[in-house]
């Protein structure tokens, strides 16, 4: 019998033959902690007396950054002091988002087993790593010992067919596979994403759909390993490994294979307070907005700032709205300088922010007062997720933010386009 990609990677890293279903002790690769989980990452090193890290490790301050309380400063200058002593690679503020910088590290490779203290550690499956979010106190477990615990993850095959419509894209066509599989369908599965659709899509795009499977469930997601993701590793990797494609076999068992063909598909968004909870951005019409928020580990990359760029250039954002704009990485916000990007936001009206995660999570840099109504970039819009439980999260695409902004109310981005 043939094997998924799970089931090689974790096979390869058990040193044994796994199918799906299996428990195994896995080698880790690489793992990495953000300021919101290394704290406590922290005191389990310690308390489990560990001398030497025995993994690849670093730390990203991104969820808090620049610091916006004393409690936060002190977890900062945690990190910072153990990273010193440990000789662990520190990603200070302004550097980005974890999920942007650590790609671009060239620390992922396809085939590569990876931990990470934050839920969406997925995104680097659209590199090929099997790459999954895990508790501060598993990561712990990891940088003692090299190693960690699997279950097998069951694969769903996922097939996207059909034109890409005008005005879509990808975080449309995820919106869309989330309403229709639900916030649990995929729980604990692996996913495998083929197809027409997949094949024409940039990098960027299929960073936002593998980053979104977790918000149906899913363990980790892979893209196709094709020139188009070699491509884009090879300037990054810089002797760090060789990139070595691994492929599902022909005759490999899935639990299901399933199909989506987005010919006919409209702009989407997802509605409080559940992501599944999606309809088509045109019945939204009537939802005025306060603020507008374009950026993430989702929708933050350069791709994402260019499409919102056209949108914005030469237009104002509405009175009484708050447009707020976060690239995911340093290097991300100086090529939006170098192209201009950034002049077009600031002229429209735009508030821009270190690179960071922003105001996603709700600590700092644009928290919503009770009853005010966001639209934003990001994967989750759950109650109080932003800061404040007496507040309305619309989660959509960068082209649906902007066009958004310059409204005051929810809008179909495609009259912009």
């Amino acid at each position: 019998m043939g094997k998924t990609i799970a089931e090689k990677i974790l096979s390869a890293h058990a040193g044994r033959d796994l199918k799906a279903g299996d428990f195994a002790v896995c080698k880790i690769d690489f793992a990495f902690g953000q300021d919101g989980t290394s704290s406590i990452i922290i005191d389990r090193v310690k308390e489990l007396g560990t001398n030497k890290i025995k993994t690849k490790f670093c730390m990203v301050i991104d969820h808090n950054a620049p610091s916006p309380n004393i409690g936060v400063s002190r977890v900062h200058e945690k990190m910072r002091t153990f990273a010193k002593t440990c000789g662990l690679k520190l990603y200070d503020i302004g550097c980005g988002v974890c999920h942007q910088v650590i790609p671009e590290s060239g620390q992922v490779l396809p085939g590569s087993l990876i931990l990470g203290a934050d839920s969406h550690t997925c995104t680097y499956g659209a590199l090929g790593a099997f790459a999954t979010g895990v508790g501060s106190t598993d990561l712990a477990i990891a940088l003692a010992t090299g190693k960690n615990w699997f279950k097998v993850p069951q694969t769903i095959k996922i097939k996207i067919t059909g034109k890409i419509p005008k005005g879509i894209f990808a975080k449309d066509i995820i919106l869309y596979i989330i309403k229709k599989i639900r916030a649990d369908g995929a729980t604990y599965k692996a996913i495998e994403f083929f197809g027409p659709v997949i094949d024409k899509l940039e990098m960027d795009s299929r960073f936002t759909i593998c980053n979104m499977i977790v918000e149906m469930g899913a363990k980790c997601g892979f893209m196709p390993q094709d020139e188009k993701a070699s491509a884009w590793l090879r300037p990054k990797i810089k002797g760090k490994g060789k990139i070595k494609h691994v492929i599902a076999d022909k005759d490999a068992k899935y639990e299901n294979i399933m199909e989506f063909d987005i010919s006919k598909i409209q702009p989407q968004a997802s509605m409080p307070h559940s992501v599944d909870n999606v309809s088509p951005v045109k019945e939204l019409k009537d939802v005025r907005i306060n603020e507008a928020f374009l950026g993430t580990c989702t929708n933050g990359r350069l791709q994402d700032l260019k499409v919102a760029a056209k949108i914005l250039k030469s237009r104002k954002v509405a009175t009484g709205v708050k447009l707020i704009i976060a690239p995911s990485s340093a290097n991300v916000f100086l090529e939006a300088l170098k192209s201009g990007l950034i002049d077009v936001f600031i002229k429209a009206g735009a508030v821009i922010l270190s690179p960071g995660c922003g105001p996603c999570v709700g600590t700092h840099c644009g928290i919503p007062a009770d009853g005010e109504i966001v639209i934003s970039t990001a994967n989750r819009n759950f109650k109080g997720r932003m800061g404040n439980p007496n507040a309305f999260i619309y989660l959509a695409s960068p082209a649906t933010v902007a066009a958004s902004a310059i409204k005051g109310h929810i809008c179909d981005p495609r009259e912009y386009l």
